[in-house]
């Protein structure tokens, strides 16, 4: 019996990248999240920690003011509801624990640049929005997937969840994280743009496959 639920929410994302991102591929989402309730409060997916470390990335629990930021006051999302058994979702939940406390997962930005090219690259240990969400989508067993999980960029999950639609409308904030917007120095950007290139490129040679959950 699928008596609880996933929700995937697409984001209308306002940062710079954001709007560079829809100029060429005239599509509104630039950004994915997953949601474990209706409340719609807390997205759960892998992205900048804070508004201007662009490279300090990873797994996040994000909040609404986090995409309504500065004159934002709301935010454009689609949101779908994918219904799921209730071991599953205990299963589910289990997968983004182990992530959350473990140190060793990074963002997989390799994946990003590359997917109109390669469709993606699975690394080990490393993720972005996309690749994130549609693991979980996958192990939901109520969604079928015809590709492996890391090729799907956003209009193809848009696309894949159709039938799932909940609902798509402007989201408003309901607090500000001062933390999130603090600055972040030009040179410390540099610095961990080096870092995490540096990890991507060792494990993509010497570490493939070693990821258990994959």
């Amino acid at each position: 019996m699928n008596d609880k639920a996933i929700y995937v929410v697409l984001v209308k994302a306002m940062t710079g990248l954001g709007r560079f991102a829809r100029k060429f591929t005239k599509y509104p989402y630039t950004h994915i999240a997953v949601c474990m309730n209706d409340s719609l409060e807390e997205f759960i997916s892998f992205s900048r920690k804070s508004h201007y470390a662009i490279f300090d990335a990873g797994f996040m629990r994000e909040k609404r003011s986090h995409y309504a930021f500065g004159k934002h006051e709301s935010f454009q999302a689609k949101v779908f509801r994918i219904p799921v058994s209730s071991e599953i979702y205990e299963r589910i939940m289990e997968y983004i624990n182990s992530i959350e406390n473990d140190s060793e997962y990074i963002f997989n930005i390799f994946s990003m640049i590359t997917m109109g090219i390669f469709h993606g690259v699975r690394i080990y240990k490393a993720h972005n929005c996309m690749s994130f969400t549609s693991k979980i989508i996958e192990m939901t067993e109520t969604v079928q997937l015809n590709k492996k999980y890391h090729k799907y960029n956003i209009k193809e999950i848009d696309n894949l969840l159709s039938e799932y639609l909940f609902e798509e409308r402007q989201y408003y904030k309901s607090e500000t994280d001062e933390e999130y917007m603090s600055g972040n120095k030009f040179l410390k950007n540099l610095v961990l743009l080096f870092k995490l290139n540096g990890q991507l490129f060792f494990r993509f040679l010497f570490k493939r496959n070693e990821d258990k959950w994959y």
